[in-house]
């Protein structure tokens, strides 16, 4: 799968996900990733907490790790430091979610081509509640 870049691809995978396992899911309000997730779970989407040190968020159990999640991922929406992006792609890939998202300030050449290479979209360095908001409205 290439790179989703267009608005045309971004707005498909996003229009055709339902579920986002959010890793790096913070319970505290004034995160981005807390702010992003509980828009985007406003809009309709089932969100999954991946946050080793949680366990709920947004109303939801939280789990250690994706391998933990016990139900398909349609985007692995990462809101984790780019050093640590590798595993969360390797982990996205032995689930087979359908993307991962590396939200905006996070880019892994390496993990975007773990991602790839097994077949999943990516997306890097942008936000999913912003492209969400820009491409539905």
């Amino acid at each position: 799968m290439p790179r989703v870049e267009s608005d045309n691809d971004l707005r498909d995978l996003i229009t055709s996900a339902r579920t986002i396992a959010v890793v790096g899911l913070s319970p505290k309000e004034h995160r981005d990733s807390h702010r992003v997730a509980a828009y985007m779970q406003q809009q309709g989407f089932r969100i999954i907490p991946v946050n080793p040190n949680a366990t709920e968020v947004l109303g939801e159990k939280a789990y250690p790790s994706l391998r933990d999640v016990p139900e398909p991922v349609d985007i692995v929406d990462v809101f984790r430091r780019a050093e640590y992006v590798d595993d969360v792609a390797q982990q996205a890939v032995e689930i087979g979610a359908g993307a991962i998202w590396m939200q905006m300030g996070v880019v892994n050449e390496s993990a975007a081509e773990t991602a790839d290479q097994a077949g999943l979209k990516v997306v890097m360095d942008r936000c999913l509640m912003v492209d969400h908001g820009r491409l539905t409205s």
